[in-house]
């Protein structure tokens, strides 16, 4: 994975933040592609008003191509996910120590957790379908273990649902033998594999 998307370095003032989108089942808005276009401005609504809180908020928005992909674990049987990642540019990583940069992760967790609401999520067995999933990946260099929050995601180096999107950020294709079908852009989500 190309390091400038994954790593931050240490001491880094400004910083990423990595989020990983996917959905399975029909939301109020239709299938999983038109979730993931329905959730795209109000995601984006969502981390500008969660980033004033911060003494920079986000400077910038990429967003991956859409691609299928086979469900990872869970019941057999599911539907293939339609996945695709944010990384949002220029928030600022210096809040002072860890633990005030958890307690604001754990606030835009909250955030994410009330949009998979807004679209049907329920959260039943784990790695179960669902309407909507937001994953928060990473944000800089902060490294949080709380009960509610990982960062870093401690699985997305391991899941071509992440990693084929990330590629694709970097202007690279997805790994040779990556599980993953790139969709066609289209309107409310026209990024595609150049």
């Amino acid at each position: 994975m190309p390091a400038s998307l994954a790593d931050q370095p240490r001491g880094s003032e400004a910083a990423t933040l990595a989020i990983a989108l996917g959905a399975n089942l029909p939301s109020r808005c239709g299938g999983p592609i038109a979730t993931l276009i329905a959730v795209r401005p109000l995601l984006e609504a969502s981390l500008h008003q969660w980033g004033q809180g911060l003494s920079s908020g986000p400077t910038g928005f990429r967003w991956s191509p859409l691609f299928e992909t086979e469900p990872v674990g869970g019941p057999p049987g599911q539907p293939p996910y339609v996945n695709a990642v944010l990384v949002v540019d220029g928030l600022v990583a210096g809040l002072g120590a860890d633990g005030a940069r958890a307690a604001a992760g754990e606030a835009l967790l909250e955030q994410l957790q009330a949009l998979e609401h807004d679209f049907g999520r329920e959260r039943q067995a784990r790695w179960a379908p669902r309407s909507l999933d937001l994953d928060l990946l990473w944000w800089g260099d902060l490294s949080c273990h709380t009960p509610r929050l990982q960062l870093p995601h401690p699985l997305w180096r391991q899941r071509d649902f992440v990693l084929a999107p990330l590629a694709a950020l970097a202007g690279l294709a997805p790994e040779p033998g990556c599980a993953v079908i790139a969709l066609a852009g289209r309107p409310g989500w026209p990024e595609q594999l150049g």
